[in-house]
């Protein structure tokens, strides 16, 4: 299926998919069973090496709940269609037919029980049995659209193999997030070529770094984590805080951060659930320390260095009521303004991407550029952490597949 030898002329195919990401190998996968000619072009020597390397090894291929709510988009509606076509349910069923073995992990994500290498196989194993035909590690150097032809004929790609040339072209390059594994702006440098329109795009999903005060107090606690509830406006999430050595990240930090504004603030309750002013005001705790007051609810070592830090680390017997209200409010909300990200070097992906007002929702096609494709990541679909970002690359790659 694999093929690394020079192209002799320009060849023709019916479908040219570029990216052999999640989203390009389904996308392939579909049109190959619709008897369409497809090849796949991608740069790197060894494929899939995001879907290898997510959930620690293990892909978090998909989420049971999801819904368009998981998603953050220019058009909350867009990814409706797409979605709704084909489920988290549907790529369970491709997995039951290579008996795939999976667990589900908290909030309705989904793990290999052996590895990443499974799906991968699995999605190459189909593309084989769909006739579908994968080059690489091979280049794409320009894209060219043709004049009307009358084969249909409407790109010529220049690559490191030489010319070929396509009825559909579909863009499954991902966006800019871990460039360590070839991640590259291929995607968004076509959008621009044929004057498709980009939203803003930044880094998602990503750890946050601190200014030089709180990141000596984070690094003082560097390992530990805390359930929080991580807040931007109206949007929050309640998962898992972990301290850094440069500042903060765990679950509910990746997740807000796709909705914090560069230079805005966040506010962080550090325990969610309870009511510690109660706790700190109840007579049988008015002659313990802070920290002995607050270490039931979190790491004493936490404990401690928030009190060190925001507090005097006295008895409520020997604090008034004003003083208590305010250190269980900076507990309830603590305001934290980032100085920025740990980029796209830890982004799990890019916000942002290819505008959803030029591309059809129901095929995923350019509405400006006939038989152009945009899929996956590239597109300004952004899923919450926890499978969704999966989910829209299978579900995108199914739509365009059912099009081209």
């Amino acid at each position: 299926m694999q093929n690394t030898s020079p192209y002799k002329e320009p060849e023709k195919w019916d479908v040219i998919i570029v990216g052999a990401g999640a989203a390009g190998l389904m996308c392939a996968i579909e049109a190959g069973k619709r008897g369409r000619r497809v090849l796949v072009i991608d740069h790197a020597k060894k494929l899939c090496e995001k879907i290898r390397i997510s959930g620690g090894g293990r892909c978090n291929f998909t989420n049971i709940h999801t819904t368009a709510n998981d998603f953050i988009s220019g058009n909350k509606h867009f990814c409706k269609s797409a979605l709704a076509r084909y489920t988290p349910y549907d790529f369970l069923d491709l997995m039951a037919k290579h008996e795939i073995k999976y667990h589900e992990k908290t909030l309705g994500q989904l793990f290999c029980d052996n590895s990443a290498q499974d799906i991968i196989d699995m999605l190459l194993t189909e593309c084989r049995d769909a006739g579908v035909e994968i080059h690489n590690p091979v280049s794409v150097n320009g894209v060219r659209p043709i004049p009307e032809s009358p084969n249909g004929l409407k790109f010529t790609l220049e690559t490191s193999k030489g010319a070929v040339t396509c009825q559909s072209l579909v863009i499954a390059t991902g966006g800019l997030s871990i460039p360590k594994i070839g991640a590259t702006d291929f995607g968004h440098r076509i959008a621009r070529q044929f004057d498709i329109p980009l939203t803003p795009i930044r880094p998602a999903l990503v750890p946050l770094t601190l200014n030089a005060d709180d990141k000596a107090f984070c690094k003082t606690l560097s390992g530990v984590s805390q359930d929080c509830i991580a807040s931007v406006k109206k949007q929050g999430f309640r998962e898992n805080l972990l301290f850094t050595h440069r500042g903060l990240s765990g679950p509910a930090i990746l997740q807000i951060s796709s909705y914090l504004e560069p230079g805005k603030s966040l506010s962080i309750d550090l325990l969610p659930g309870q009511n510690i002013e109660e706790e700190l005001t109840a007579n049988a705790n008015k002659k313990k320390t802070l920290t002995n007051v607050l270490a039931p609810f979190m790491s004493k070592r936490f404990a401690q260095e928030w009190v060190d830090r925001f507090s005097e680390n006295r008895t409520p017997a020997d604090m008034g009521s004003k003083k208590l209200r305010a250190v269980a409010e900076a507990i309830h909300k603590w305001v934290i303004t980032p100085s920025g990200d740990e980029g796209y070097a830890k982004a799990e992906v890019t916000l942002g991407g290819v505008n959803t007002k030029d591309l059809s929702s129901n095929t995923m096609e350019s509405k400006t550029r006939s038989g152009l494709f945009f899929i996956g990541e590239v597109v300004d679909v952004t899923g919450h952490l926890g499978g969704f970002n999966f989910q829209w690359a299978w579900a995108s790659g199914h739509a365009a597949g059912q099009a081209v």
